[in-house]
């Protein structure tokens, strides 16, 4: 394991996009039509280093909501 690898990186944009547009952890949860949990959007919003395959989940999840054409780099500082 990498002991330099960072874990927490801070409020990533996506916590913004979140509340910009009013929606919540579970609204993602719902737009999926995939399998992601409450607590992989938690992490999302708050930094917690995700992997790319978790990460994809939530941009697709949002972009369901929204009906809008993010990427990654819209979501993610990492």
């Amino acid at each position: 394991m990498d002991k330099d690898l960072t874990r927490d990186l801070g409020e990533q944009p996506i916590a913004a996009l979140l509340t910009a547009r009013n929606l919540k952890a579970h609204d993602l949860v719902a737009a999926s039509t995939e399998q992601i949990t409450h607590k992989m959007v938690a992490r999302a919003t708050k930094g917690r280093r995700l992997t790319r395959n978790v990460q994809g989940k939530i941009l697709r999840s949002l972009n369901a909501a929204t009906g809008e054409a993010f990427t990654l780099a819209d979501l993610f500082t990492y």
